[in-house]
């Protein structure tokens, strides 16, 4: 981008040095050299004209990739907040059912339980316990893939730095 700027700077100066030629010339009436000094002008306004409108456009593919790198990333969060809402949510009831099966081996100790609704209560516990893993196990995913998101984003700021140097 910078280059782009310099050249445009560069061509303006030329398109004021010609036109305070011309304007020099046209004092001398040498009409031949002031119609080709015109068309020079002519020239480099139309080059310049090219320079600005890939500026323009090169401005508007980084806004867009910019608008969508920011997209990505809400909905990562998005993403990320709802499975923590989910891994919260099931750390509770897995808790509240550890709590039951306690209460529960107590009432058999003390003979009130009868021990099929404990062994059932303990297959729920040990199924809460697997679905606990398992969201753990989501969780941990989502932060490779965004980390591999992040490595993967750095990765290209490099080369696209290293392009344009």
């Amino acid at each position: 981008m910078s280059q782009i700027d310099e050249l445009q700077a560069r061509i303006t100066a030329a398109l004021d040095r010609i036109t305070k030629g011309l304007e020099g010339r046209e004092a001398a009436g040498d009409a031949t050299d002031v119609d080709k000094l015109r068309q020079d002008v002519e020239d480099e306004k139309l080059a310049n004209a090219q320079l600005e409108e890939r500026v323009r456009a090169l401005h508007e593919r980084l806004a867009a990739r910019d608008a969508e790198l920011e997209a990505a990333r809400g909905a990562q969060a998005d993403n990320l907040r709802r499975l923590d809402a989910d891994l919260q949510s099931l750390r509770k009831a897995n808790q509240q059912l550890r709590d039951n099966n306690q209460a529960l081996r107590e009432a058999h100790q003390a003979g009130i339980a009868e021990p099929h609704l404990i062994n059932k209560s303990m297959l729920a516990e040990l199924e809460g316990l697997r679905a606990v893993r398992a969201a753990d196990r989501d969780e941990v995913e989502a932060v490779l893939a965004e980390l591999g998101q992040v490595i993967a984003t750095a990765g290209d700021d490099t080369t696209t730095e290293t392009e344009d140097a």
